[in-house]
């Protein structure tokens, strides 16, 4: 990754390098999300259809502004974002859904996907601690907490 500008925060550019790093496998994660989502909410049919139509929107919503976050997070420590779909396909461990799942099928799918997220969050969380970057810690922290109950909200319904 090559900084954009000097950045004076009181953290290395290596740490914020690792960090910033980190962040755009979440970013990758969450956006990829985000289109699954998507996705689901427009494609949905069966008996279920108003309230996970409904439901799916909710969470795509959300997801569009934690992308926005992670993004201008990733920024502030000095950095580019990744912003295309080739870098976010390489960055990701979310599976891309070729067809149109039937609508529990999309429920499993989106349980793991959010569980996926919490794990990259895990991931580069340590690195902000160990940093004391308080503001990355909370981010990543506040991300863990609605993807682990988005997920546990998922599997309530399988």
């Amino acid at each position: 990754m090559k900084q954009t500008y000097p950045v004076n925060i009181g953290l290395d550019e290596s740490v914020r390098e690792k960090i910033a790093k980190g962040l755009s496998k979440v970013l990758a994660d969450t956006y990829t999300l985000y289109l699954q989502t998507h996705n689901f909410h427009w494609n949905v049919t069966g008996p279920h259809f108003r309230n996970l139509h409904l439901m799916f929107e909710e969470q795509y919503t959300e997801l569009a502004t934690a992308v926005d976050d992670i993004a201008e997070r990733i920024r502030t420590l000095g950095f580019p974002a990744p912003g295309t779909y080739k870098a976010y396909a390489q960055l990701t461990d979310i599976a891309e859904v070729d067809d149109i799942p039937e609508a529990f099928e999309m429920v499993r799918l989106l349980a793991q996907a959010n569980e996926t997220v919490v794990r990259s969050c895990r991931e580069i969380l340590p690195a902000a601690q160990e940093a004391d970057d308080e503001s990355t810690a909370s981010l990543l922290s506040d991300r863990m907490v609605i993807h682990e109950k988005t997920a546990w909200m998922l599997r309530s319904l399988l």
